[in-house]
């Protein structure tokens, strides 16, 4: 790409019976710089109203008048929702839930993976548009259906389900051993036995409702690289991307990205609910999650030009949220800012989803000049295009990990709180003004001068000898309360935890206090912890039993008190710490200050970074980018950043107005 892509969800297939606000909506495109559409993604039953009869004319006039004035098309597969007609005639394409009934037509996803007649169909449609499409100059990207996820119980699901278990354990006596199916005498005598997890039959057995999970993301992966074979089949060859969504624990997204060659995503956060840098700082994380699924630039490809329609309260976007939430992606990672919708429907669901042309149909609302204004902005920063986040400090956040560990029933059941835990890191981190990796237990972890594992319960991948080595190797790790309990079929480890690394770590977890809703311990720093206030900590607290490791705090209240709480251990090369509690933010905040200050780490700026400003970088080999952002409703004063280099976005380097972004480059 040679710009930064702009634009976003288009559905013309609603309005063909309107040509001159199809003729109005390429004007506004035109006027608001926007330079990229998606077309197709839930344009089935226009493309193929009745089975074998394909109408493919009119998606392709428009794909070609777009393509005249400028505007490229990302064509994405409809795989999302089906037609009426294929429902009635093969009602083996619809769902079956987990109480084994199948669901009426209707809804988006509402159809099984495992189907070889969807899988026909759905062959059927994306061959005719790879043959319409794939020598189109005017399509650039191709997008695999819409948001993947959900789960079918169906015969055929549970047929796969089984093939796909006999291929992982090879007999039952090694399913019946990883499982631990002797609780309760629900010992398998052959794969044939087993069912799916139902409220109705097994939720008992933790490893079957894991391989369960991973099951399902086996088989949308599968659906999906049968999508792509299809389109490669009919001689569309243009990269392709899914479109993933915030912290969705339905799918493992380490195997979607593996299936195809761009990673994008939906973002939709809950704006001034809170303050705003919080929610950033969230929303931050989900971008950087993506990013480092495959280390690479990344798409926004949905976000909202105003309020959604299907969050508790709609609220609006104030004067230039749109902008900084917009240049918050870019300075993640992404090479796209594109929009869930560009004109707002008229009917159904999504009626009253935000959108760049409202019902109006007016060039002269709030938010149309906010989309235009930024698209100018946007067309003038082409050189960020491709260029990359280096970043030293990784956080593991791992959804294998959080299945086992939300399925655990132990030691809390109401409220784990893993997604916070992560976030608590990740803030702390980012108010130094570090970029920050965001990945799984599966990847690397030895580029990185500091990598952090909140609530790592489930050990995989082989994770336990990558921490080793790592920190043998001069490395600093930072493991958190309730880490290295079970393996990767969610059985306990026998002989202590954490599994593999309590030499590493120089201590044993011996019991994990479970802490009841408003109750609160406290964490008492030693006069070498490099701290000097208390903290509270609340829902776990871990006791732990301290061989090498050197006590940084003490629990304040309890049985335990004076017990060690935080703790650090020198082993070989690098450094081992362990926080054994659920700390108030204001812990991480300062800990992770003295931390990064003892091995050199030092922030992407020389001066302070006030509250409420966000500071990111990406890369070229000859350029590094600095993105300023303001995420408060107010001018803010940032001349104490002691910003150098040359301001290519925003007025100046002494003052950021409400909701602003300066970007300044400097040569490497």
């Amino acid at each position: 790409m040679r710009h930064i892509l702009y634009g976003g969800d288009y559905n013309p297939e609603q309005w063909l019976d309107r040509p001159e606000i199809l003729e109005q909506d390429l004007d506004y495109m035109i006027k608001a710089h926007i330079n990229t559409v998606t077309l197709g993604m839930f344009s089935w039953a226009a493309l193929e109203p009745e089975e074998g009869e394909y109408h493919l004319e009119w998606m392709e006039n428009i794909v070609n008048r777009l393509y005249e004035h400028g505007i490229s098309t990302i064509l994405g597969t409809p795989s999302g929702a089906r037609p009426k007609w294929m429902s009635d005639k093969y009602p083996e394409v619809l769902r079956v839930n987990e109480n084994r009934v199948r669901n009426l037509f209707g809804g988006r996803h509402n159809h099984c993976y495992t189907s070889p007649i969807y899988r026909e169909k759905i062959r059927g449609i994306n061959t005719k548009l790879a043959k319409r499409f794939g020598g189109n100059p005017g399509v650039v990207l191709l997008h695999i259906s819409n948001e993947y996820g959900g789960e079918c119980h169906c015969p055929l699901c549970q047929e796969a389900f089984r093939m796909w278990l006999k291929d992982r354990y090879t007999t039952i006596e090694n399913l019946n051993k990883a499982w631990w199916t002797t609780f309760w005498s629900h010992t398998y005598l052959s794969f044939d036995q087993i069912e799916s997890p139902s409220s109705m039959g097994e939720t008992a057995l933790h490893g079957l409702n894991l391989d369960w999970k991973r099951f399902v993301t086996a088989q949308t992966a599968d659906f999906t690289l049968h999508e792509i074979r299809s389109l490669r089949e009919g001689g569309a060859e243009q990269p392709t991307t899914v479109n993933l969504m915030y912290d969705y624990a339905g799918l493992n997204y380490d195997k979607l990205a593996e299936c195809v060659d761009i990673i994008s995503w939906d973002t939709y956060p809950v704006w001034h609910k809170k303050e705003d840098i919080l929610t950033a700082r969230d929303n931050g994380l989900q971008h950087d999650y993506m990013r480092s699924l495959k280390h690479q630039p990344f798409l926004l490809m949905e976000s909202c030009p105003s309020s959604t329609n299907w969050q508790g309260v709609s609220k609006l976007k104030r004067p230039g949220l749109l902008s900084a939430a917009s240049f918050q992606a870019l300075a993640h990672g992404s090479d796209s800012v594109l929009y869930f919708q560009i004109r707002q429907s008229r009917g159904a669901s999504e009626k009253f989803h935000g959108a760049v042309i409202d019902h109006s149909g007016r060039d002269d609302t709030r938010v149309f000049q906010e989309v235009t204004q930024l698209g100018d902005g946007l067309s003038r920063l082409s050189e960020i295009v491709g260029s990359k986040v280096n970043a030293s400090a990784a956080l593991i956040y791992d959804v294998e990990n959080r299945w086992a560990m939300e399925d655990s029933q132990g030691p809390r059941n109401d409220g784990l709180f893993y997604h916070e835990a992560v976030v608590k890191s990740y803030q702390a981190l980012r108010r130094q003004g570090l970029d920050v990796d965001v990945i799984s237990e599966q990847q690397d972890i030895s580029s990185y001068r500091l990598v952090i594992a909140p609530m790592l319960y489930l050990f995989r991948e082989g994770i336990e000898e990558k921490i080793r080595r790592f920190v043998e190797s001069g490395g600093h790790f930072v493991m958190t309360y309730w880490s290295g309990i079970v393996n990767s079929t969610d059985l306990c480890y026998l002989g202590g935890t954490p599994h593999g690394l309590q030499d590493v770590f120089g201590l044993e977890r011996t019991e994990t206090d479970g802490l009841y809703d408003g109750e609160v311990n406290r964490l008492i720093p030693s006069e070498n912890s490099g701290l000097s206030k208390e903290y509270e900590c609340r829902n776990l607290c871990d006791l732990l039993k301290v061989g090498t490791a050197e006590p940084l705090l003490h629990y304040g209240r309890e049985f335990y008190q004076g017990t060690p709480a935080v703790t650090k251990n020198r082993y070989k090369g690098g450094t081992a710490y362990y926080i054994g509690a659920d700390a108030e933010q204001q812990f991480y905040d300062e800990f992770y200050q003295v931390i990064t200050n003892e091995i050199g780490m030092k922030s992407l700026i020389a001066g302070k970074i006030p509250e409420d400003i966000e500071v990111t970088s990406r890369n070229t080999e000859k350029f590094r980018y600095y993105f300023i952002q303001n995420y408060k409703n107010e001018m803010v004063d940032i001349s104490c950043m002691n910003l150098t280099g040359e301001v290519i976005h925003g007025d100046n380097k002494e003052e950021l107005a409400a909701y602003g972004t300066v970007i300044v480059r400097e040569e490497v």
